[in-house]
């Protein structure tokens, strides 16, 4: 079983930035890729963006240039730097783990 548990959600304006990070505990037998996923009110959970163990990225096109995933091996932690943030871009962040594990999600919401 694993754990995780996201932080840094809240409300900023358009233009602003947050940082989201997902502590992950439990049965980590071993590395695997981590994500962040959105879901907005009546629309379907996305993909944000997702790194594998060796650091490899794969981004959705809506903020490609705007967010940054990385990952901290050694505390098994996940982080997204969001920039440029759009009210668009408003909806809980999930943290995931392996395609099976998520988090309890994290709001965010841009507004002015």
């Amino acid at each position: 079983q694993v754990q995780l548990v996201e932080s840094g959600g809240g409300l900023v304006q358009p233009g602003g930035s947050l940082r989201l990070s997902c502590a992950a505990s439990g049965s980590i037998f071993s590395l695997n890729t981590m994500g962040w996923y959105r879901q907005a009110p009546g629309k379907q959970r996305e993909l944000v963006a997702r790194i594998t163990s060796g650091g490899n990225t794969v981004y959705a096109d809506s903020v490609k240039g705007r967010v940054t995933i990385s990952r901290d091996n050694a505390k098994n932690t996940l982080y997204l730097q969001m920039n440029s943030l759009k009210p668009e871009d408003t909806a809980v962040y999930y943290c995931n783990y392996a395609s099976i594990y998520w988090g309890q999600g994290t709001q965010v919401t841009v507004s002015s």
